[in-house]
């Protein structure tokens, strides 16, 4: 059947929210600083908000429209919004009660959570927390301590944050000089490194996850040494976009030799790996990368050549 939809040129858009208030469905919300249709299914295509958009950027297509379907919805979203209007779309289903549709689509996000650009689990933790103003948010992500109780409320317990201990083995010493350190730049951290200092120049690149060099007592000799250091937390930083840039002028640019990229065992490290994919699909260059994976008690339990 033929449907009538919003449509909405990005480009022409400028911001000035004319258009919110006139859609009674909700169906419009601004992302990001432009008008976005976040729900296709609360749209009614009548155009209320047209007459109230000064620059004339929003336009109604009718088209051949199939039955809803939530996750092809979801999947244009992650391929031309992002992240945020992702987040506006799930919170907008939520409001309306839509539980069928945004089971839908958390289910979807959790099977693909590997080959998405952003934070699966945070951001389901987010739409789940959306419009719970009375209640206190414990943020899982802060306090570990409280993740067994949320599990029914979080897309998952993630065991990468489940407490354990162990007791180290013994080392004897052997000297007690200090052992001296493998670093030979600064900064390290993704977000505060420049892609194109000369000390990145044709290096053999070290991109490890930030919990590895406390799991690891050999870190720096027998891993850091002659290699050039960059740390990241593929679960909590924030902006990760930006580390999927600075990867591509790494080795567009600075011409790296090599990448190796070192994660804890934890799933949510796998989120590292992840972004150097992500980077080699739009580098022009290819590198060889090697993955080393660690355990919580520093162990080697994977190592070799992707």
């Amino acid at each position: 059947m033929k449907r009538e939809i919003v449509l909405i040129d990005r480009d022409l858009c400028n911001g000035c929210e004319e258009c919110i208030p006139n859609c009674h469905e909700g169906a419009l919300q601004m992302i990001d600083g432009k008008a976005t249709l976040v729900s296709e299914l609360m749209c009614d295509g009548l155009g209320a908000c047209i007459g109230h958009c000064p620059v004339g950027a929003i336009t109604i297509e009718e088209r051949e429209a199939e039955a809803y379907d939530e996750v092809l919805t979801l999947k244009g979203m992650l391929k031309s919004g992002g992240r945020n209007v992702v987040a506006a779309h799930l919170k907008h289903l939520k409001d309306y009660k839509e539980k069928g549709y945004l089971h839908e689509a958390f289910d979807y996000l959790n099977a693909n959570g590997s080959t998405i650009n952003f934070d699966v689990n945070e951001l389901i933790y987010e739409v789940k927390q959306h419009g719970k103003k009375d209640e206190p948010q414990t943020n899982p992500y802060l306090q570990n301590l409280v993740v067994s109780q949320q599990k029914d409320d979080l897309a998952c317990g993630c065991p990468g944050s489940a407490e354990k201990s162990f007791v180290p083995e013994p080392v004897a010493m052997v000297s007690n000089q200090e052992v001296p350190s493998q670093l030979s730049h600064w900064p390290v951290q993704m977000h505060l490194i420049n892609p194109l200092a000369p000390f990145f120049q044709s290096c053999d690149l070290l991109l490890a996850a930030d919990c590895v060099a406390y799991a690891l007592g050999d870190f720096h000799d027998k891993y850091l040494k002659n290699k050039k250091l960059a740390i990241a937390c593929p679960k909590l930083d924030s902006n990760k976009e930006v580390y999927i840039e600075k990867l591509v002028h790494l080795i567009d640019n600075s011409k790296v030799n090599t990448i190796t990229v070192m994660k804890m065992e934890v799933p949510c490290c796998g989120g590292l790996m992840q972004l150097v994919n992500l980077a080699l699909e739009q580098a022009q260059r290819k590198v060889p990368v090697k993955l080393i994976m660690v355990s919580s008690k520093g162990e080697i339990l994977e190592d070799g050549w992707v």
